[in-house]
């Protein structure tokens, strides 16, 4: 991911987060691919009614997707309204759905996703990322991390 790609994806006006994900999951390879959405859930997430909590992705026939990911209904939405839990596509080249299938075989690896941002062309993005679980004592390890940085960053701020 080049710097242009994250200054985009900073200027969204939409961005859901998975925080879970990053605490749970060690990062090995992060890839940006379409959703299929129907009707009244675009407009769900750009209101950013959407959830990526319990998300996570699988291989089904060759294609990936996305299963419990959250979308509310869409308030004005009639009959026509869409199923909040229901499984979407994900699209990418078939060169990256080879190379995470692959890798997502391995013991222990898993593909989650990280992100729901709207990019310049008014599409929603999911950013996913071949996963591996943290053990405890890295989960400790990470808190511990972070709880320094805020430390010092307090500290720098009365300098």
């Amino acid at each position: 991911m080049n710097k242009e790609e994250q200054e985009r994806r900073k200027k969204s006006p939409v961005r859901i987060r998975n925080k879970k994900a990053s605490f749970e999951y060690l990062f090995i390879d992060t890839y940006t691919a379409g959703i299929v959405l129907t009707g009244t859930e675009i407009k769900s997430i750009r209101n950013g009614k959407a959830s990526l909590v319990d998300a996570f992705c699988v291989f089904y026939k060759g294609e990936l997707w996305v299963k419990g990911m959250n979308i509310s209904p869409y308030f004005y939405g009639s009959y026509s309204n869409h199923e909040a839990k229901r499984d979407r596509k994900l699209l990418l080249t078939k060169r990256e759905l080879r190379k995470l299938e692959e890798d997502a075989k391995q013991v222990g690896f898993t593909i989650v996703p990280t992100l729901i941002f709207i990019d310049p062309h008014g599409r929603a993005k999911v950013d996913i990322a071949l996963a591996k679980g943290k053990k405890e004592f890295d989960k400790r390890q990470t808190l511990r991390e972070k709880q320094d940085k805020r430390e010092m960053d307090r500290a720098m701020k009365h300098f």
